[in-house]
């Protein structure tokens, strides 16, 4: 949760709206968002992928 209201500025209340697949979805855009910004070539860990 708070991975999204961090990178998009929602608040709260309004990722707590979204369903559980839809808060997955948009860690996953996220950090699609994140590995393309990044031009290092430095492959960094999605955040679906901690704990694995």
């Amino acid at each position: 949760m708070s991975f999204i209201s961090y990178y998009f500025h929602w608040s709260a209340g309004e990722v707590l709206e979204l369903d559980h697949a839809s808060r997955r979805r948009w860690c996953g855009e996220i950090s699609a968002i994140n590995s393309r910004l990044n031009p290092s070539g430095k492959q960094e860990k999605s955040i679906l992928e901690f704990g694995k």
